[in-house]
């Protein structure tokens, strides 16, 4: 079982996470205290959540290989290469590109869940979190890919989990991307095709969920794109917002480099 009291955050440094109150854990990030990924369980993104991003698709959606709109929600795994914490540094692999920065909603997992109900579905909530979920921007929709998705840091979590108890109503809460000299990126968890519940629902009526897992509700469509040098803020709601940046690639020893 994955139970937290009140605000799961991980400073960098310490052994373990700190279960802490909001005020504690305000100090500490008011500090600059840079963080882990404040646990180490599975982490599912939802693609296709997004009414938009379903019609953006428009008549590809009917084309080959699958000829049809997705009747369940298309998963994808973030493996543990990909996790990283608040105040991490990222690199972008190509900075023509840049590196997409999709923020989701994180639902933590509090105890294994198979076959769930929509109406006990919340029951089966650890906590809460914010989710950077970043990609090199691609057109695959179907078939994501590792090469775009599942590269080092590519995961930002944190910077807390934050206790059920204290977010009544996960399916109206305000998102805010802030890249330094652009307008703010906004979405709001209310606009998915699946809520908390149904997508919880949903993704174990077909495979089990364990305590410490983390599924992202998706992220929203028309996500901002991040360069070497942007530093990047993922809000949402009136939670602490998690601080990212981004750096080039360092190929010297023949590697990008991974997350400082």
């Amino acid at each position: 079982m994955f139970a937290l009291a009140d605000h799961l955050l991980h400073p960098e440094g310490d052994a373990l996470p700190r279960d802490v109150d909001a005020q504690t854990a305000a100090t500490l990030l008011a500090r600059g205290t840079a963080c882990r990924a404040p646990f180490s369980g599975a982490v599912y993104g939802t693609l296709l959540n997004d009414p938009a991003a379903l019609s953006a698709l428009g008549d590809a959606l009917h084309g080959a290989p699958y000829k049809a709109p997705p009747k369940a929600p298309i998963l994808y795994l973030k493996p543990r290469n990909t996790l990283a914490g608040h105040r991490a540094r990222i690199v972008v692999p190509d900075d023509a590109l840049g590196v997409e920065v999709g923020a989701s909603l994180g639902i933590v997992i509090g105890r294994t869940a198979t076959r769930v109900s929509v109406e006990r579905a919340l029951d089966y909530v650890a906590g809460y979190t914010a989710v950077a979920d970043l990609s090199v921007p691609h057109a695959s929709v179907y078939r994501p890919s590792v090469r775009f998705r599942a590269r080092d840091g590519f995961c930002v979590i944190g910077p807390a989990v934050i206790a059920a108890r204290h977010v009544p109503a996960p399916d109206a809460l305000p998102i805010t991307v802030t890249i330094a000299g652009k307008a703010p990126f906004t979405a709001n968890t209310a606009s998915t095709v699946r809520n908390v519940a149904q997508l919880i629902a949903d993704v174990t009526d077909f495979m089990t969920l364990a305590a410490g897992d983390v599924l992202t509700l998706g992220v929203p469509h028309g996500a901002p794109i991040a360069h070497a040098g942007d530093e990047v803020l993922v809000s949402i709601g009136a939670w602490a917002p998690l601080n990212v940046s981004f750096i080039g690639a360092t190929r010297s020893t023949g590697q990008e480099g991974a997350p400082q």
